[in-house]
């Protein structure tokens, strides 16, 4: 193995490890706007794998960036809909439109 493949690696783990720390820190009252934020990381995500796949030059990059792009869009998509459905938890409920006919 090469020293920058050793030095991405720790990197990579020192990211999982002081990510961990961080969201474990988060109040739960805080969790709804940290996922609108995260969501807002992965539309950066989205972005770097469709540079990533115009940088494409064989079939297997192709490929590859095109997955990286779907399950990015993916995430995006997710994270939105898990956030709106939190909000709705907190809204007032809505009364119905039509009368109740066995309250007369």
């Amino acid at each position: 193995m090469t020293e920058q493949l050793f030095s991405n690696l720790g990197v990579f783990v020192l990211g999982l490890l002081v990510g961990f720390e961080v969201i474990s820190k988060i109040p739960t009252t805080l969790h709804t706007p940290m996922m609108s934020g995260a969501n807002a990381i992965h539309g950066v995500v989205l972005a770097g794998a469709i540079v990533t796949a115009a940088l494409a030059n064989n079939p297997v990059d192709y490929v590859l960036s095109f997955l990286a792009a779907a399950l990015a869009a993916a995430n995006v998509t997710g994270g939105f809909v898990v956030t709106d459905r939190m909000l709705k938890m907190f809204g007032r409920p809505r009364r119905s439109a039509a009368p109740d006919k066995d309250a007369s």
